[in-house]
C-alpha cells in the first residue's frame, strides 16, 4: 500500500512571487524561533522584515489579511 501524503507544491495554484518567499521564509523563522502567536509575529517581521504591502509596518490587522489573501 502506497502512502498518501500532500506534496507542498500540490495545492498552489502559481509560482510564489519574491515577496511570498522573503514573507514564508521570515515567518518560518519566527515559527522556528518559537513564535507562535499574531503579535509576536508582527514584532518579528517588523524587526527582521519584509515590509508589509506598501512598506508600511505590520499590524495584527494587516498581517491577518495578507495571510487570509495569500492563502486563496
Amino acid at each position: 500500500m502506497q502512502d498518501r501524503y500532500l506534496e507542498p507544491h500540490q495545492a498552489r495554484k502559481r509560482v510564489p512571487t519574491a515577496y511570498e518567499n522573503l514573507l514564508g521564509d521570515s515567518l518560518e523563522r519566527a515559527f522556528t524561533s518559537g513564535i507562535q502567536e499574531l503579535s509576536g509575529l508582527v514584532e518579528y517581521l517588523n524587526t527582521y522584515g519584509p515590509p508589509g504591502m506598501d512598506a508600511r509596518p505590520w499590524t495584527e490587522e494587516i498581517l491577518a489579511k495578507e495571510l487570509s489573501r495569500l492563502a486563496n
